[in-house]
């Protein structure tokens, strides 16, 4: 029965059902020769169900372990990465790798526009309740996608699309749960209105930002206290994006690496190019876009909008001044925001048409701040 045991530990339940079968066997020889060459009676009965309750007792311990490490990896996981990557997880059989590993994710952050306004005007216990509600709803379809919380900040999100377990279309993924919380909000903002909220809840916004490449996720922090999070200069980028929206008077703002490859797995997202930039703290420049809606929500103002803002940036590459403000003028008048990109790049247009730029002016615009 030891020998079965170690068996089945070692070597799992179906070694162990041929061992105790062997073993079984084996013993019934020796005891039928026993009998008929010595005359010796052996117990037989005991010897076998000894066996039998070896194996069932060693599997049903392993099942019994297998199940703890189910509940353990679930409860580690559940409440950043959602239910069916879990499983997911958790049916692979294998631990996840943590600890500071090269992967190609999205990164992802979302933050309420003026949010110490925010606390200015309401009481403590009704920010606390606001934000809980809001963080619910947004984190919800962030996680129903596939996306990975890293932490909360205040009001802000941070999380990322694939990782742990990777996925292909995780830049897809990303794009389509910014603008299933910006549809989120909405029904929030109207439902705060009816609660009789302040006006400033009632208007709320967010702004996000996303970036596609290689990043560092890992379990990061001291020997006793950490977090799975992730870090690099992608992850930065990303964060620029999201504070860099405002300049363009925007709500999500993507790097043309989370587009490219967000359109390689579907054409969900309706994307305009907003500018070529230089986020704060680097110096090569990117190219950014907003992400206007779902396209099966967009509707044939917003497509002719686009059209008429992207063929102004054309023209301003170019440095045709007369003709890139010909184009946002009237792309400005399709705008659904009073601030908006056509208006931002409209008054620079007029102001290098003022004061032309030097020589080896390249089209790239200098964030001052982050």
């Amino acid at each position: 029965s030891l020998l079965l045991a170690i068996i089945n530990r070692y070597f799992g339940a179906i070694w162990g059902v041929l061992s105790m079968l062997l073993l079984i066997g084996a013993y019934t020889f020796i005891v039928i020769q026993a009998f008929l060459v010595a005359n010796l009676l052996l117990n037989l009965t005991a010897i076998f169900l000894s066996l039998i309750v070896s194996q069932i007792g060693t599997i049903g311990y392993q099942y019994f372990i297998e199940q703890k490490e189910k509940r353990r990896i679930k409860g580690m996981f559940s409440s950043y990465v959602s239910p069916a990557l879990v499983e997911q997880m958790v049916e692979s059989g294998t631990e996840p790798q943590l600890g500071g590993e090269e992967v190609h994710i999205t990164a992802f952050f979302g933050d309420i526009e003026s949010f110490s306004t925010f606390s200015e005007q309401m009481e403590a216990k009704e920010l606390v309740t606001l934000i809980n509600e809001y963080l619910s709803s947004m984190t919800d379809i962030l996680t129903e996608n596939g996306g990975t919380l890293d932490k909360y900040i205040g009001d802000a999100i941070v999380a990322f699309f694939g990782a742990p377990l990777p996925f292909n279309d995780h830049a897809l993924k990303a794009c389509i749960s910014s603008q299933l919380m910006q549809k989120e909000l909405i029904r929030l903002r109207e439902k705060w209105r009816k609660d009789g909220k302040p006006d400033i809840v009632a208007s709320m916004k967010n702004r996000m930002g996303m970036n596609t490449g290689t990043m560092i996720t890992g379990n990061m922090g001291s020997t006793n206290r950490f977090n799975y999070t992730m870090m690099g200069d992608n992850v930065n980028i990303a964060a620029r994006c999201e504070s860099g929206a405002k300049a363009y008077g925007v709500y999500t703002m993507v790097t043309e690496a989370t587009k490219t490859e967000a359109e390689q797995f579907g054409n969900d997202c309706v994307f305009r190019f907003l500018d070529k930039i230089v986020v704060k703290g680097r110096t090569q420049p990117i190219k950014v876009y907003e992400i206007a809606d779902l396209r099966t929500d967009a509707c044939q103002q917003l497509y002719d909008c686009i059209g008429l803002y992207e063929q102004g940036m054309k023209c301003y590459a170019q440095q045709d001044w007369e003709k890139a403000i010909h184009y946002f003028e009237q792309s400005l008048a399709l705008e659904f925001h009073s601030k908006n990109p056509s208006l931002i790049l409209l008054e620079r247009s007029r102001l290098l048409q003022v004061t032309p730029p030097k020589p080896d002016w390249n089209g790239v615009y200098v964030m001052q701040s982050k």
